[in-house]
Order: structure tokens, then C-alpha cells, then sequence
């Protein structure tokens, strides 16, 4: 039995207008050709979709199982539809994605980069917020996709591998602790720090630890990225806490060390989270392939 999706909108215009004439200029169709889909339907099925009165139409007992599997549907339909235009490109999406500061500062553009360059359709809104944020609002529904440190627990989410990193302290080269392989972050209390402006997510995550570690950073000044920080240790303004790979990166260009860290917590797995994988938009998840695979 085949059913026309013209004649499935129009059961439902029906519904939603309780008379056929109604229904027919809203469609818009002819009132003859409104009746004779209706007449077509009924006698195809053998089933009675509407009882007719005086006062119009009402669906009857088997009509409104008829009209609810018809405005299912009638919805998919129209979901395939956007969903095949969004694919195409002839319409603009947007997609909300919140990371962490390394995320954001380290990783995150080469995988973005890639994406869009794909989809120019594209609108990216990208956030930083703590990775406790992140899960919070991946799992309330305001963003469909984060990346957040590994460690954070995510309960019935799911969440699939993006990168590894760790934190690694970063010095002048004539510093004293410039000839050290590895230390201890409790080791560096004695000395100034160069950080990242205390509301960044990841400053906050450093500064909490070193409390746990023991007291407070010295902090002596504030810079507002990764570049700005390392120019400043360059000039011996003080020591850093930086992702290895930033740190690797500036160490090859400036008068810089990195010293390993032996504390646990400065090795971070970062990792994408969903809240539902059938409720992401198209590119949403077209974007979480391009997380979940780019290396």
C-alpha cells in the first residue's frame, strides 16, 4: 500500500482546521481536489479517518492512530529534508562547543580548521569553561559537544578519546632550576610565576593545586595566553605552568627549559563528551567524527 505524503499533510490540515473546506484554503488545493485525496485515502485503507457533522470534522478512534503515525512522519520528512539542505550547504547551522583552556589553546585549531574549511556553512560557537562546566552543560542540553580533562566524571554520558597531554614547567634557561630533568611542583613555591589571568580555566585548575601541593604560587605577573607568558619567562620575569605541547613549541624559539613534572595530576587526558548521540544536529556529529579521528 503506498501513501502519498501530500495526503498525509492534508489529513492533518484537517485536523488542525475540523472542516475540509478550511483545509483547503490553507493547503492551498482545490476544495474538489481536497475531497477526492480524502475520498482516495479512505477507500485505499478502507478505514474512516474523519466522521462528518454539521458542526465539521473529528477524527474518529482509528483516524487519530492514522494522524499521529502521519505527523511522525510528516516531522521526519521534514527533518531529512533540513538535514540533506544542511549537508549541502544551502542553509547556515551552527554548532556549540565549549573546551578547556589547553583544548582551546593547543589542539582545538588544527581539527576546527580542517571542519570548517569542509563545511563553510558552518557557524562555530566555541567556549572555554572548566572541564566540571563543561560536563554540566553537555549533560543540561546548552552545548552538544566538550572537551574536558579526562578525570572529571561524567556519569551516563559518553565520551570518547581526543588527546593526551601534560602540564610541564617552563623556565629560563639560566634559571636555577633550568638543569633539573624533573621536579615536584612544591618544588617551585620559592620562585615567581608567570600565569594566565585568574578566571581561565585552567589557571584556576593550577592554582587549586598548588594549594593541595602546599601554599600558594607567588604570582608576578599575569599575561593573557600562552605566547605572552613565554616572552616573559624568556626575559626572566618568572616560571610557567604550560601544556607540553605549547611549551615544546616555544622552547625551540626562545631562551626557555622545560622541566618535567612528577606530580600525577599534570598528566590530563582530554576527551569529547555527548549527552545523547541521537539528539546532535547533523554537523554536530559530522564534528565529532572529525574530534573523535583527527590526530
Amino acid at each position: 500500500m503506498h501513501f502519498d505524503l501530500t495526503d498525509l499533510r492534508l489529513l492533518l490540515a484537517i485536523e488542525a482546521a475540523g472542516s475540509l473546506s478550511k483545509a483547503a484554503e490553507r493547503f492551498p488545493i482545490a476544495l474538489s481536489a481536497a475531497s477526492n485525496r480524502l475520498r482516495g485515502f479512505e477507500q485505499d485503507t478502507g478505514i474512516a479517518v474523519f466522521t462528518r457533522s454539521a458542526a465539521g470534522m473529528t477524527p474518529t478512534p482509528s483516524g487519530r492512530f492514522i494522524l499521529e503515525r502521519a505527523a511522525r512522519i510528516v516531522n521526519e520528512m521534514e527533518q531529512l529534508r533540513d538535514t540533506v539542505r544542511e549537508l549541502r550547504g544551502q542553509r547556515r547551522t551552527s554548532v556549540h562547543l565549549a573546551g578547556t583552556t589547553v583544548a582551546i589553546s593547543t589542539f582545538l585549531p588544527a581539527a576546527l580548521g580542517e571542519f570548517l574549511a569542509d563545511y563553510p556553512e558552518v557557524d562555530l560557537q566555541l567556549d572555554e569553561r572548566t572541564s566540571r562546566d563543561i560536563v554540566q552543560a553537555v549533560r543540561a542540553g546548552e552545548i552538544e559537544l566538550g572537551i574536558f580533562d579526562g578525570n572529571v566524571a561524567t556519569g551516563e554520558m559518553i565520551s570518547l578519546p581526543f588527546r593526551s597531554d601534560r602540564l610541564v614547567m617552563l623556565v629560563p634557561a639560566t634559571h636555577p632550576l633550568a638543569a633539573r630533568a624533573a621536579m615536584k611542583m612544591r618544588d617551585a613555591f620559592e620562585y615567581a610565576f608567570v600565569c594566565l589571568p585568574p578566571e581561565r580555566p585552567m589557571q584556576h585548575f593550577i592554582e587549586a593545586w598548588a594549594i593541595k601541593s602546599g601554599r600558594p604560587l607567588k604570582v608576578r605577573v599575569r599575561a593573557p595566553g600562552f605566547d605572552a607568558i613565554a616572552q616573559l619567562v624568556a626575559q626572566d620575569a618568572g616560571i610557567a605552568l604550560l601544556p607540553e605541547v605549547a611549551a615544546s613549541r616555544f622552547a625551540r624559539d626562545l631562551s626557555v627549559v622545560i622541566v618535567a613534572l612528577k606530580d600525577a595530576w599534570a598528566n590530563r587526558e582530554l576527551r569529547v563528551c555527548i549527552a545523547d548521540p541521537g539528539l546532535l544536529s547533523p554537523h554536530a556529529e559530522l564534528l565529532l567524527s572529525y574530534l573523535a579521528h583527527s590526530r
